[in-house]
């Protein structure tokens, strides 16, 4: 909006050249909250046969029909002339047959309200509301007309501000509403309002007892609407100047000492603006219009003067032209059940579907595979962040759905919003793998295929004697679900699994074969030198020992092949370096106390890396202030480059350095063909990687290394933790507290002001605020600890924000 942009550039100039920007005097009067209540104006738009009110129309056009009246209580004492301007442009004056008044105080309904249709060619309407003194009407026409383009900005930003407002006040009176009926879920309520409407949120009320937390989060207002990515907001960029940057500013003396809001601006804007109208009979004074039904309540930010000069309200309509929605894009990238209870249809940046009544009739438009649509009413809610399906969606039966599109009317026109992806499949459809084995005395995986996964409310197994127990599950496709059978305890033979679906439908009941799966030893593997052996077979659950050349093994960790089979991990606290090389008859001992013999072979060491030292270098773009961090903590584009040294062997150029996270989860391999591994000759190399680029952005945490010699593995050394970082823009401690704002703050688990951690304040489990309030430190430095490195103390230096 070009009254912000004006604002951000005159602060802009302000700091470069550490100049006060001074304010009108006239400003000083003015009020920036807007919340005085002001008179209220009663509308209906009619175009054609259909007849709306006011606050369901977002946009008019030439032709319609509008019915306003000022509803005054019936002992008004002050009369005001209610008048209808319609503007053409900032360069084109209106025609004087374009202003419309009515004398809210003439007992004939015809006089004391207005039926206009707009004009063909009209691009702005705008209302007033002003003391009757004689003449009046006429100096109102003669200053619109000798400078539309001052109105044609009120007309606009004012109705966009009113949008602002409206969500605002659906989040404070959600608040309330919460606090009254349930207050004890006002911390989720209040976050999930806040998301959804774009409010800004502040999360040191969270923290406060519940008695005061209703009243902390709504008290400070004037800063609490945000930008949104929709066009909902008159928060738009100029020039690159971004509504962060406008933030930072506003938090300055010359900016206002951080009194902003995208629509609070407007009240210093409008001061200057009419000030050039002023005179001894009248001054012009900015409104907002809230709509609601046929109501739309003016929102004053200063009272109103009935002495001279009076004061002229000047409050918006809705604009001339095309009433788009706002661009409606489904948060949800996963499929959802249509006939789960209370399903809700998530959307991303649509907060004015939430916070005005311009969205009516609102539908989920279903195509069925059978050819058949159905239309499924849904009801915005905010609270929930979504479209709240009826429950008629329950009554489809088990129909398959092709498509599901959002359709509905905004204003008068009709609109087809997103795809959203869900799901009715039916329960019959399921089917198990056939190459998955039942096998009982563990716990078996089993996949399961051909039915709907979203639709899948609860998984139940059924042995021969009756019993049941609950089986634990997981999609792991739109058609498919990984179940966990609990076969621990259960005797081979006829098993039942229960799939249960959303709808009411009966489960569907799959027969399985429960097997009992023979006990197969195929052979012991231990490098030289290492605690830790691997048996490989089938049923190694049983196993309990190993014994070989006199050195006794325990069973330790148990993993299962994915093409089958097992892997059992044997460690010992003996010293293997002894053992002779070559193959050799182990002894197994079982659980039950059988005992076989099984081929075991003790192979020449593994060659083994040591890490000679390391170097981290962070990106020259990074962005926010410097965290100094401790060393072995690697950010995620940071390059790290490493040398090592081999034990037990040399290197040679097809050699390579794998690089893995602590669970295997991703890999990498530095080789000197890729240029990522240096050799030296003899035993030292020098590697190099980025963690993000080598391995993904799920690469977090502790990474390790190892020598990789054509099929020789080497052992598993550490090698350096990856943590992600919070973007800090500002750390400034004013008084008594510290406020850190910048983008991230998730990720960050606590914060204190010593190094001991002692009064250590804990960031809320996945805050997304963009500030945080923190005891201010002894010193010149706040301590943190990551999520990711809960262990360890970064700091980071308490002083001016990032410039």
């Amino acid at each position: 909006m070009r009254a912000l942009s004006y604002r951000v550039l005159a602060v802009a100039a302000a700091v470069s050249i550490a100049a006060p920007v001074m304010v009108p005097a006239a400003a000083a009067a003015q009020g920036t909250t807007f919340d005085l209540a002001g008179p209220v104006l009663s509308m209906r738009v009619t175009r054609g046969t259909v007849t709306l009110p006011a606050g369901e129309v977002p946009s008019i056009r030439g032709g319609d029909r509008l019915d306003v009246k000022a509803d005054l209580p019936p002992d008004q004492s002050a009369r005001y002339v209610l008048v209808v301007a319609f503007l053409r442009g900032a360069t084109n004056p209106p025609p004087k047959d374009w202003f419309f008044k009515a004398e809210t105080w003439d007992k004939n309904p015809k006089k004391a309200a207005l039926s206009i249709t707009v004009p063909a060619g009209a691009q702005q309407a705008i209302a007033f509301m002003a003391p009757e003194t004689g003449g009046g009407y006429n100096a109102l026409v003669k200053a619109v007309r000798g400078r539309p383009g001052v109105f044609v900005r009120a007309a606009q930003d004012l109705f966009q501000a009113s949008l602002d407002r409206a969500r605002l006040e659906t989040f404070v009176g959600g608040v309330a509403r919460i606090e009254e009926t349930a207050p004890e879920r006002l911390v989720p309520v209040s976050t999930a309002l806040a998301s959804t409407l774009a409010i800004k949120l502040d999360a040191a009320c969270l923290s406060r007892a519940r008695s005061l937390q209703a009243s902390c989060l709504t008290q400070n207002r004037d800063g609490m609407v945000l930008q949104t990515g929709g066009g909902t907001t008159l928060a738009e960029m100029l020039g690159g100047t971004t509504t962060q940057f406008a933030y930072s500013l506003a938090a300055t003396k010359e900016g206002g000492a951080g009194l902003y809001s995208p629509y609070i601006s407007l009240a210093r804007d409008f001061v200057r603006l009419f000030g050039v109208f002023r005179s001894a009979s009248y001054q012009y004074a900015p409104a907002l219009a809230v709509g609601s039904g046929e109501r739309l309540r003016l929102q004053l930010n200063s009272p109103p003067s009935f002495q001279d000069p009076q004061t002229v309200l000047v409050a918006p309509l809705p604009p001339i032209g095309g009433g788009a929605p706002p661009p409606l894009r489904a948060a949800m990238k996963e499929a959802v059940c249509l006939a789960q209870p209370g399903l809700t249809l998530k959307l991303d940046d649509a907060p004015l579907l939430f916070a005005t009544d311009f969205a009516r009739d609102l539908r989920l438009r279903l195509g069925l595979q059978d050819g058949r649509t159905i239309e499924l009413p849904v009801t915005a809610d905010a609270e929930r962040g979504g479209l709240v399906v009826s429950a008629d969606a329950q009554q489809l039966g088990q129909s398959t759905i092709g498509e599901a599109v959002l359709t509905g009317r905004w204003g008068f026109d009709t609109f087809t919003g997103p795809r959203f992806p869900v799901q009715n499949g039916a329960p019959g459809a399921w089917q198990a793998k056939p190459d998955d084995a039942v096998v009982v005395g563990r716990d078996a995986p089993l996949t399961l295929r051909g039915g709907a996964a979203a639709c899948v409310e609860q998984v139940a197994l059924r042995d021969r004697s009756g019993g049941t127990k609950p089986v634990d599950w997981k999609a792991s496709a739109s058609d498919e679900i990984t179940a966990t059978l609990p076969l621990a305890r259960t005797r081979p033979g006829d098993l039942t699994l229960m799939v249960a679906q959303y709808g009411g439908a009966a489960p569907a009941q799959i027969t399985l074969k429960g097997q009992t799966e023979a006990s197969r030893l195929e052979g012991f593997t231990l490098y030289t030198g290492d605690r830790e052996g691997r048996l490989v077979g089938a049923r190694l659950d049983q196993v309990a020992k190993l014994e070989v050349a006199g050195v006794t093994f325990v069973a330790g960790a148990l993993t299962r092949d994915p093409g089958g089979g097992d892997r059992l991990a044997l460690t010992t606290e003996a010293n293997t370096e002894t053992l002779a090389q070559g193959a050799s008859d182990a002894k197994v001992t079982l659980k039950d106390g059988r005992t076989t013999t099984v081929r075991a072979t003790i192979t020449p060491p593994r060659p083994r890396l040591e890490l000679v030292g390391s170097r981290i270098a962070t990106p020259g773009t990074a962005a926010g202030l410097p965290l100094t961090l401790p060393a072995g903590l690697l950010p995620p584009d940071a390059m790290l480059t490493f040398s090592v040294r081999a034990v037990g062997t040399r290197l040679s150029g097809d050699d390579a350095i794998e690089i893995a996270t602590a669970d295997d989860s991703a890999t990498t391999k530095l080789t000197v063909a890729s240029g990522k591994l240096q050799s030296l000759g003899g035993d030292v190399a020098i590697g190099s990687f980025v963690p993000r680029q080598a391995l993904g952005a799920g690469a977090v945490g502790a990474l390790k290394m190892r020598l990789v010699q054509g099929d020789t593995l080497g052992e598993w050394q550490p090698l350096v933790r990856v943590v992600r970082l919070p973007a800090l823009t500002r750390v400034a401690c004013p008084d008594k507290d510290c406020t850190i704002e910048g983008e991230g703050l998730f990720l960050i688990a606590s914060v204190a002001g010593s190094a001991d951690g002692a009064g250590a304040v804990a960031v809320p489990a996945g805050y997304v605020g963009t500030t945080f309030t923190v005891p201010k430190p002894a010193g010149d430095r706040l301590y943190l600890k990551l999520l990711d490195a809960p262990e360890d103390v970064v700091t980071v230096a308490v002083g001016k924000p990032l410039s």
